[in-house]
């Protein structure tokens, strides 16, 4: 508040009563923004190069997961399709080895199954047949290693009523992905090696 047309201190507002002057109203936005101009399909390609090299920077991308990502930022289909079949042709995109590399990745890393694997190679758009083919360099031998290697650190890690024990590291194999065959067979071989 003014007293006798000065400022208190800390009051920040304008006093001057001219017009034109004093305390200005913020504008709105929306007469300032402008509609989106539709982009010509030379800037689309360079547009979608430039999503698809940025993608490709971050990690590996099946073609499926690049398309999905041109689509939310707008490219068109055609230039999208085009601009892949390009990065393909030279070898920047390539499923059959993303899923080779995932399948590798997932089961070193994380013991998963390959049920598990090829769930998510699916999410990610691979083909089916890609994501089997890449799956054939896990040895079920190996894949039940993985769970039985599961199995004995579940069991090592909790106590308590040897019930529930088996329950829960049964449950916590299905989670990954093992199919119930295999939670069964991992879990007695678990229990044995640990005697």
């Amino acid at each position: 508040m003014r007293t006798n047309g000065r400022k208190r201190p800390g009051d920040q507002r304008d006093t001057t009563d001219s017009p034109g002057e004093g305390r200005r109203r913020h504008s709105t936005r929306r007469s300032q923004t402008r509609e989106p101009r539709e982009l010509s399909i030379e800037e689309q390609r360079e547009k979608a190069r430039d999503i698809v090299v940025r993608q490709l920077a971050m990690m590996d991308r099946s073609r499926a997961q690049l398309s999905e990502a041109l689509e939310r930022r707008g490219i068109g289909p055609e230039v999208a399709d085009e601009i892949l079949e390009r990065f393909e042709e030279i070898g920047l995109i390539d499923d059959a080895h993303f899923a080779e590399v995932l399948t590798r990745t997932r089961f070193a890393e994380k013991g998963a199954s390959r049920r598990a694997i090829l769930s998510e190679l699916q999410r990610k758009g691979v083909a089916r047949d890609l994501a089997e083919r890449a799956l054939e360099q896990i040895d079920p031998e190996d894949e039940l290693e993985a769970a039985v290697t599961l199995a004995m650190k579940k069991l090592r890690s909790t106590s308590g009523n040897p019930d529930t024990l088996t329950r829960r590291t049964y449950a916590a194999l299905a989670r990954k992905g093992f199919d119930p065959e295999q939670c069964s067979q991992a879990l007695r071989e678990a229990q044995a090696r640990l005697g």
